[in-house]
Parts: C-alpha cells; sequence; structure tokens
C-alpha cells in the first residue's frame, strides 16, 4: 500500500487525468439510455468506456476517477471483491458490478450509479488501479484487498479467484 502523502499524490494525480478524460468522454458521447434497476440503482448505457455515463457530471473528480478506472480495468476488477455489502443487498458479484452493470458484445457499456454513493466502492476501485499501474498481477491485487477489508467491513461479494 501506499503511504499517505504518496496516496494523496497519486488520487491528485488520478484525478486530474479523470477530468481531462472525462471532458473526452463527454464528446464521444452521442446517445444513452437511462433506467432505474429493480434495486433502485440508475444506469445509463454509453457507446463505449470512453463516453462516461451522464450521471457523473456532478459527481466529484475521484468518483469519476473510480468509474474511468473501472471502465478501462474491467478485466481485473471482475477477480476483484467488493466489501460494501452489495454482494447481498444489490447482487453485485465483484467490484466491477458497483460501476457496470454490463459490458455488452457490441462494446456499449451499461455503467451503474451505486459507486456515485459508496466510498468504499470507490477506494477499493482505485486501489486497485493504483496497484495495477505499479505492475502487481490480479491474484497480488486480489490479495492485497482481502487482506485490508476483510476485517471490519461488509461480507464480500461471492467474487471467484483470478486464474493463477
Amino acid at each position: 500500500m501506499l503511504p499517505g502523502r504518496a496516496k494523496k499524490a497519486a488520487f491528485a494525480l488520478l484525478g486530474a487525468g479523470a477530468l481531462v478524460l472525462a471532458g473526452c468522454a463527454a464528446k464521444e458521447q452521442s446517445h444513452s439510455e437511462t433506467h432505474h434497476a429493480a434495486s433502485g440503482d440508475l444506469r445509463e448505457v454509453t457507446a463505449s468506456s470512453g463516453a462516461l455515463p451522464s450521471f457523473l457530471n456532478s459527481q466529484s473528480s475521484i468518483v469519476q476517477v473510480a468509474y474511468q478506472a473501472a471502465g478501462t480495468l474491467g478485466d481485473t476488477l471482475r477477480w476483484i471483491p467488493c466489501y460494501c455489502g452489495c454482494g447481498e443487498s444489490a447482487g453485485h458479484e465483484s467490484n466491477l458490478n458497483c460501476f457496470i452493470h454490463e459490458i455488452r458484445e457490441d462494446g456499449s457499456i451499461e455503467w451503474d450509479d451505486h459507486g456515485t454513493r459508496c466510498g468504499v466502492c470507490v477506494e477499493i476501485a482505485l486501489t486497485t488501479a493504483q496497484l495495477k499501474e505499479q505492475g502487481n498481477s490480479d491474484a497480488d491485487i486480489r490479495q492485497a484487498i482481502d487482506s485490508k477489508y476483510s476485517q471490519g467491513y461488509a461480507k464480500a461479494t461471492d467474487t471467484p479467484m483470478p486464474p493463477s
């Protein structure tokens, strides 16, 4: 894990990058559809992971960075459990589901707004992004997340282990 000062600097760097990417994503987004899921979560479909959902427009840059991370690190986040209780309350299977409900065959993304209301979800996604950027494997990231969140947080999602 990063020490406090380095972690803050990393979040600031990620935040700056997200603002740039969010600006680009807004230009790319040409059509989206929005609806509420049975869980009450707001869902929005965009053409690709490069087009962030409009429900992020009023969110902080940290939340926007977490969604951008989910859009680019789906292959990793699908192996990372969430520890906010969303497995039981919303049927999520991994931290990825806190941000993305579905990645469709045509490349379009059905985003989920659950992550906009949950600091645990955001923190896990951002920590995963930092660890991935440092070159850690999915298995190492999973071990780090499980170690940090297995005590004092809600029950983990039922997330399979990454392949070795």
